[in-house]
Parts: C-alpha cells; structure tokens; sequence
C-alpha cells in the first residue's frame, strides 16, 4: 500500500472513530475507566462494563451473552486484570458481529441478464434517500451502469431530493408526480432499466410507519408488480434504520421484514447518537427461525459521502473502543 493510500485508510479509520464518538464516551463512562491502572478484576468491573453495555443500547440478550462469555473467561482465569478483560472484551465484541459483516457485492450485468433489483425500505426521517444517493455514487464509481426509482411519491421532498442527487451524479431517475402509485413509478423504472441496459436499479419507497398496514400492503403491492417483469426481483431488500432509535431498531426491522423479507440492513445517523451499540442487538436478532442475522451492509458516520461505510465487525470495534489510539 503507497504512502497516499495509508493516509487515505487512516484518514477514513479517524472519520469512523470521531463518528462513534458518543457511543464511545458512553462506554467509557459506564466501564469506571477501566483502562487506568492494573486493576484487579473483581465482580464489579464486570457490573460496570453490563451496565455501560445497556446504556449504549446493546441489549438484553446480546449484553447477557457477553457478560456470561466474560464471566466464563474470568473463571479460567484467562482475564488478569482490566486490561486484559478490555482486550478480551474487544475479542468478544468482534465475535458477536462476524456474521452480520457485509456481503453486498454488485457485479456488471451480464449480456443476457437482467438489472439487479434493490428495494430500500424504512421509515421517514432515517435517512434512506440519502443513502440511496450515496450508495447510487458508490455503485457508479465502481463502473456500474446505475438508475434511481422515485418510489416515495407520497413525500415531495424525497423525489426532489433523488432527483437532485441524479442531476449532480449523471444517474437517470425514474419519477413521477407527487402522489402518483409507488407501484406505478417502481414498474416504469424496471422497464426501463431492463430496455436500457442498466446494472442495477435502486428503487425509493414510501416510510410512513404510522400508517402501517397500508405502507406494508403497499410495499407487498410494488413487490407483485414487478415481478411481471422479472420473477426474481427484487433481488435486495435493504432496510435503512436510524442508529439513534435504540431497540426500537429492533422493532421495524420486524415489521418490514413481515411485509417483505429483509435481505440486508443500513445502519445511519451513528454520529448524532451515543446507542451505537443497537448493532450488537440487531446481531443477536434472528428473524423465521433463521439462525442467522441480516447482514449489516453499511454504516453511516457522517454527512458525506465516503461516511457511508462498508460495515465490517473488527473496523467497526476498533472504532468504538478506540483500540489503536490507547484509549
């Protein structure tokens, strides 16, 4: 690696460190700093590190499976001290995450196939048609052939705000009217997708929660649609969820997911909140009798754009415990 792209990595890693800073003071705050001093490790260091866990909205489930993984590593006499149960708590953490790491991977289209389909759902205000602008930028930069849907027709603001983020990247957006069938937008954009060769399609939908059984229906409605013009799709299904939301993370990732099966998360906001640790929830959150989490494609740590991350467990520990600056 040049000397250029050590900087770049470390510049990135500092951006994601400064974005988990909250979460990251509210570990500290909770662990009684741990890290000053040899102290001897007793009953209540790990009462500490538990109660600092739940402040930083890890969970129930999630926090008593690692505090019982600690508690048995203490018992073999495998944590010395604090420092060491910091170390080993970094371990444990990293573990906990490894089968939520990103698999999202989106190949040139072959010449006789058909243009990934990408659904991106979640409720209003969490950040998702920003994120699909992000991502949209990402994809091309790649040398994708990449299409934008305006499927969130029932909110002005988001179909100008694609719209906008197409203009400014050279991306093709299918859009029409505010209040026009979200159906209606998603089956045009695939149509055209598919007559113009694109790679991949990321398709807006509409995010309001409070309307629940009409949005799912609706979300059940554009699913129909276009499988007319492509059995397979939508090949994603990628939730958007607000980081500072805490366990209620938990709870739309169920009701979307009962709607239409949740293939992947976006995880946003994580600078503006100290509850990073939902993460650790949603990875101990199995969803049909799965055995296995949905996989956590991106982080957001920022407004621009390289703050959209590639989700990836021991990066993101790293981060949030600061472990290669000593803190």
């Amino acid at each position: 690696m040049s000397t250029t792209d050590e900087e770049k990595t470390a510049g990135l890693m500092d951006r994601m460190r400064g974005g988990l800073a909250k979460t990251r003071e509210q570990f500290a705050s909770g662990l009684g700093n741990l890290l000053l001093g040899e102290k001897a490790l007793n009953e209540t260091a790990l009462e500490e590190l538990e109660t600092s866990l739940l402040l930083a909205d890890v969970g129930i489930p999630a926090t008593t499976a690692i505090i019982e993984e600690l508690t048995l590593r203490a018992s073999r006499r495998e944590l010395a001290d604090t420092k060491t149960l910091y170390r080993v708590l970094s371990e444990v953490l990293i573990q906990r995450l490894a089968q939520c790491g990103s698999t999202f991977n989106i190949e040139p289209r072959q010449p006789d196939a058909l243009p990934k389909i990408i659904f991106f759902v979640g409720v209003n205000g969490v950040g998702k048609t920003t994120t699909i602008g992000k991502l949209a930028k990402r994809l091309q930069d790649q040398g994708l052939k990449v299409m934008l849907a305006a499927g969130d027709t029932f909110r002005a603001a988001a179909v100008e705000q694609l719209q906008s983020w197409g203009e400014r990247n050279n991306i093709p957006v299918i859009a029409q009217r505010q209040g026009s069938d979200s159906a209606s937008v998603a089956y045009d954009a695939v149509a055209s997708a598919q007559a113009k060769g694109m790679d991949v399609l990321l398709v807006d939908t509409a995010g309001r929660l409070q309307a629940k059984v009409q949005l799912m229906d609706e979300l059940s409605k554009i699913r129909r649609v276009i499988k007319r013009l492509d059995q397979d799709a939508p090949h994603e299904v990628i939730l958007v969820l607000d980081g500072g939301v805490g366990q209620n993370a938990i709870s739309q990732l169920t009701a979307f997911n009962e709607a239409i099966p949740v293939t992947g998360l976006v995880i946003t906001k994580l600078d503006g909140t100290a509850k990073a640790g939902v993460i650790f929830a949603l990875a101990a959150t199995a969803l049909g009798g799965d055995s296995k989490p949905v996989p956590i494609h991106f982080i957001g740590v920022g407004e621009a754009e390289e703050d959209l991350r590639v989700f990836a467990p021991d990066e993101f520990v790293h981060a949030l415990l600061a472990l290669d600056s000593g803190t």
